[in-house]
């Protein structure tokens, strides 16, 4: 941050955190569109960085888009496949006004869902286990009413399946087939996030995996649930399904804003399965009946270990 410099080896050049900067960019273009010299200035590089990508350069096998590139290694032979967060990606890369990828990218991106379509705890929607897959391209792009040809054959939009992903995530922590502590109608969300522990730990009398920084999530194919929820995972699908959103929000704040509410919101996670404090993360402590939860500095942990 300091610097601006490769953080480190195993440190890519990722089409997809490109994708992510180009949206961020693009959005201040759109926000900043006054006279001030200033803001004009703002326009001019973001127009200026969105220009200079080559999206066609991240395709290695024509059309799909690469994960990203190595100075040592070249590209990542994985390609951005399956329904994700890649969405926006592509939507970015068909758009460029000068390295534009083939109109039959989106076509053959949607070809590799394969198995994603079904039904899960009442909800039939194009699935994908941590919720950040479902919310990440729509902060920038309204997808109401818009239907390419996967989703017209479904009779719905990628905003209405993301108000289903919302809601059979939601009843899963009902259901909480795994039986952790706390989960219910307003105590839920799995996304990507922080967790307390890199271990397998004895939890209700059955050997069970816990992670550090992990993508949990409940869906048809990719599954991990190790009690560690996020509170921006539910919070984020405000959009989606303020109903059950808001009461959430209220619901975690009332019980956990002790420990998990902080001067700038909700911390990252949280997991009441573990109490352990031998074995937990330098970001996070556990306190006796609080579980554990992330922190976001150390001022921030002194704060409520006092």
């Amino acid at each position: 941050m300091q610097k601006g410099q490769r953080y480190d080896s195993w440190v890519e050049l990722s089409s997809v955190d490109t994708a992510l900067l180009m949206m961020g960019a693009l959005f201040a273009q759109a926000y900043y569109d006054g006279d001030d010299p200033r803001e004009a200035e703002i326009r001019r590089l973001a127009d200026q960085l969105y220009r200079k990508v080559d999206w066609t350069w991240l395709q290695q096998r024509e059309p799909l888009v690469s994960m990203g590139w190595f100075p040592e290694s070249g590209f990542i032979v994985h390609d951005w496949m399956g329904y994700n967060e890649a969405m926006l990606l592509y939507v970015l890369a068909l758009g460029s006004p000068t390295h534009p990828v083939s109109e039959d990218a989106w076509t053959v991106w949607t070809r590799t869902y394969n198995n994603d379509w079904g039904v899960y705890y009442g909800q039939e929607y194009l699935s994908f286990g941590p919720l950040f897959g479902h919310q990440y391209s729509h902060v920038w792009i309204d997808f109401r009413d818009i239907q390419d040809q996967y989703m017209r054959e479904r009779g719905i939009d990628y905003f209405l399946n993301s108000r289903r992903a919302t809601l059979a995530h939601r009843e899963y922590a009902i259901a909480n087939p795994r039986k952790w502590k706390d989960y219910g109608e307003n105590v839920w969300g799995l996304t990507a996030s922080d967790g307390p522990q890199n271990t397998r730990q004895i939890y209700r009398e059955e050997e069970r995996e816990f992670r550090h920084y992990s993508s949990r999530g409940a869906g048809l194919r990719e599954n991990f649930d190790d009690g560690t929820l996020a509170p921006t995972a539910a919070i984020s699908s405000i959009v989606f399904a303020p109903e059950v959103v808001i009461p959430a929000t209220e619901e975690m704040h009332r019980r956990y804003g002790d420990y998990l509410y902080s001067s700038y919101g909700f911390l990252d996670s949280s997991t009441r399965a573990s109490t352990s404090t031998s074995r937990s993360r330098p970001d996070g402590w556990c306190r006796a009946g609080a579980g554990w939860p992330a922190t976001t500095s150390a001022s921030t942990r002194g704060r409520y270990l006092r």
